[in-house]
């Protein structure tokens, strides 16, 4: 049976490990819960530019789902240096955020306000994509404000900038909107890459 790896659930609000990726959900990973917000109960109160309660190299993967872009864009290195500093030699970062490349395709055709898809907390428009999730904010989680964004190149080059070796990257656009990246902390070969992106990629 394969030892068992940690993953590190950056940003993990309410979520668990089974609605993460396919590969994180399975038993051979574990997952350790880090948030901002105590109320979600996250095993490690911190933020993403301050992970000091994280040793370094002591996890073996990373998993970032839509709250990179709630960072200031001079906050981005910061917080992906941090990721890199917790990862093992071995390690690798899965992240997701909105797709601005998209996105802005409605807002050209003058659709910033209607619903760009249905989601489980109801319609989501290209407002809510670019600059947070209007209803919680209105009721005081300013948490949920964004305040940068990334299209596919974007990312890649931040990515790399901040000292990720290996980088292979998605846009999904309409009904998705998002963009989904797996980030290795060592130099690896297209295979290996390719390999990571269909264990934790959406089908």
């Amino acid at each position: 049976m394969p030892a068992e790896r940690v993953f590190l659930h950056v940003g993990c609000g309410p979520t668990r490990k089974e609605h993460t990726t396919r590969a994180f959900a399975g038993s051979d990973w574990r997952e350790v819960r880090l948030d901002i917000d105590p109320d979600v109960r996250p095993d490690i109160v911190g933020t993403m530019t301050d992970m000091s309660a994280v040793p370094s190299e002591s996890v073996d993967a990373l998993f970032s789902s839509h709250n990179i872009e709630h960072l200031y864009p001079h906050e981005v290195p910061v917080a992906l240096g941090e990721f890199l500093r917790v990862l093992r030699p071995e390690g690798f970062l899965v992240l997701t955020c909105p797709d601005l490349q998209s996105v802005a395709a409605l807002v050209a055709q003058d659709r910033l306000m209607e619903p760009a898809y249905l989601s489980q907390v109801g319609p989501i428009a290209p407002l809510d994509i670019l600059y947070g999730h209007r209803p919680p904010m209105a009721a005081g989680n300013l948490y949920m404000a964004h305040r940068c964004g990334f299209t596919r190149r974007v990312l890649d080059g931040v990515l790399r900038e901040s000292g990720f070796a290996s980088v292979v990257s998605i846009a999904r656009a309409d009904p998705y909107f998002d963009l989904w990246a797996v980030a290795a902390k060592r130099p690896a070969d297209e295979a290996e890459m390719q390999s990571l992106a269909r264990a934790h990629f959406p089908t």
